[in-house]
């Protein structure tokens, strides 16, 4: 399948590993231009050397937290600078701290509004307006499978990402005309260091071991395994893609076909 999406200009945020860097890994394999981005300076440039050297693309890495109100801008200007604009901007973040209700304070609640929802926000009100000026765009949000189902000790997750989902179907129905399309990916059970976190908590919570939470969890997944990032990666390319020219405005699960829900 010819995909359209050598030359495309792409910013994938929180790329130095897990998810954001398989899906910025598979944007380059396809031909993009890319700037990365992270918090870790060692990290990032890691990822950026890793990319060039098995695709030979043309990797612009930043160091940004996105939790900074003008890192968005600074991410969009350093694709302006080095690329002349933008088409494709991934939105990916860390998740917010693991607590139920009780054990979560109001600074945590505003720190998680911050991580999770305003630098979706953020990015999207400055990769917008490259988008419309180039006739083409991708905005895509990695957001999680409590978007269709709460997962439990995850009530920042679950709240701040129901806003993304909230943002993004709003934008879809803005921007479709200007051939802007805007979805949301949902991983479930991907095999990335936040999910060791999580297990981490979870098994000290439950006073038990990490390898048993884990494999309570792989049981719940009909396919019987984690993920891969690049499983979801795969996806987000294809979502960036001129062939995902009718998909807009929609949620896609990427979890084995764990969750009940639709």
């Amino acid at each position: 399948m010819e995909l359209g999406l050598k030359g495309k200009r792409a910013l994938v945020c929180a790329s130095s590993r897990g998810l954001g860097f398989a899906c910025a890994l598979g944007l380059a394999k396809e031909g993009c231009r890319l700037v990365i981005a992270s918090r870790n300076q060692e990290r990032i440039e890691e990822a950026a050397d890793r990319i060039r050297r098995e695709t030979g693309a043309h990797v612009h890495a930043v160091v940004a937290n996105v939790q900074d109100h003008d890192v968005a801008q600074k991410l969009v200007q350093a694709c302006i600078d080095e690329f002349g604009g933008l088409e494709i901007a991934i939105h990916n973040a860390g998740g917010p701290p693991a607590g139920g209700f009780a054990a979560i304070d109001e600074s945590q609640w505003a720190l998680a509004f911050e991580l999770s929802l305003m630098s979706f926000v953020r990015i999207a009100r400055a990769a917008v307006p490259q988008m419309q000026q180039a006739g083409y765009g991708r905005l895509i949000a990695i957001a999680s499978s409590s978007i269709r189902q709460p997962i439990p000790n995850l009530v920042l997750s679950n709240a701040m990402r129901m806003g993304v989902l909230g943002t993004a179907k709003t934008l879809s129905k803005e921007l479709a005309m200007d051939n802007i399309l805007v979805n949301v990916i949902a991983p479930g059970r991907i095999s990335t260091e936040r999910i060791d976190e999580l297990d981490r908590a979870d098994a000290e919570r439950e006073g038990t071991t990490v390898d048993a939470i884990q494999k309570a969890s792989v049981a719940t997944i009909p396919i019987g395994r984690l993920g891969q990032p690049e499983e979801l990666a795969n996806l987000a390319v294809f979502l960036s893609s001129e062939a995902a020219s009718y998909i807009t405005g929609t949620a896609i699960q990427v979890d084995g076909g764990m969750l009940s829900a639709y």
